[in-house]
């Protein structure tokens, strides 16, 4: 799928690639808001809220008919759940918890179809493809899809460099949260046992090739070196943008 070729090219450019992780609220209409903004993808996240089924459908039609890469973070790295995500029709997948190849073989046969994998095409996914033979499949959805094991824990930590070289990473992923209360540190961000976590991270990434998918201040991660950043989620930027304006302007009002 040309979304997922676009945006693998700019992963592997090393040049900035930006998009958003949308959890709160979702609509359509994010997919223009995130391509006027410049942004380079958007991954739907379905790990914490259930959003509607037919509207993440849409949004990744949606994704496919303009060439915006449009990925979905899926609850875990569940059989039925990756493959529910993939009848969905998203580009990629951003996988939560990965703690062992075997977790991603487990991903391999959702995405997949035989004899690769175990998957069943169905859903609004189908759409992807000009016919449901096996050849069509894999070149016009397999071979180009996108996931990201995202390390949330020690144990995944702990199995690192074989996920990283796994064929089916696309990039490595931290999840930084639930790895600092893996590790007993939650919210620290500057203890020096994560600064060494996402460094091991970041190495098994480049000795595999790949890069390292990372979210955050984007100018402070890029200074840092990190290309394929994720600058945030959506509302939770508008509230930090809507709470910086309203304390300007109350401010001003004050030394008026």
């Amino acid at each position: 799928m040309k979304a997922a070729q676009i945006l693998k090219q700019k992963i592997n450019s090393g040049a900035p690639t930006l998009g958003v992780l949308a959890t709160f609220h979702l609509w359509p209409g994010l997919i223009e808001i995130a391509m006027r903004a410049g942004a380079d993808y958007l991954i739907i996240d379905l790990e914490h809220l259930t959003h509607n089924h037919e509207k993440v459908a849409q949004m990744c039609a949606t994704g496919r008919m303009l060439d915006f890469p449009v990925l979905i973070r899926p609850p875990q790295a569940d059989f039925i759940q990756v493959r529910l995500a993939g009848d969905l029709g998203p580009c990629g997948m951003l996988i939560p918890y990965v703690e062992s190849v075997a977790d991603l073989i487990t991903v391999q046969d959702a995405i997949y179809l035989k004899p690769r994998g175990k998957r069943r095409p169905g859903g609004p996914g189908n759409r992807w493809t000009t016919d449901l033979n096996y050849a069509g499949w894999k070149a016009q959805v397999e071979d180009d899809f996108i996931i990201l094991p995202q390390i949330e824990s020690k144990a995944g930590l702990a199995n690192v460099e074989a996920i990283a070289r796994h064929s089916l990473t696309t990039a490595m992923a931290i999840g930084p949260y639930d790895l600092s209360a893996d590790f007993g540190l939650c919210w620290q961000p500057d203890a020096p046992e994560l600064a060494e976590a996402w460094k091991k991270i970041r190495s098994a990434a480049t000795a595999a090739g790949k890069q390292m998918w990372v979210i955050g201040d984007s100018a402070e991660l890029i200074k840092q070196g990190y290309s394929f950043i994720c600058v945030g989620e959506p509302m939770a930027m508008v509230e930090g943008l809507l709470k910086q304006t309203v304390t300007t302007a109350r401010n001003l009002k004050s030394r008026a």
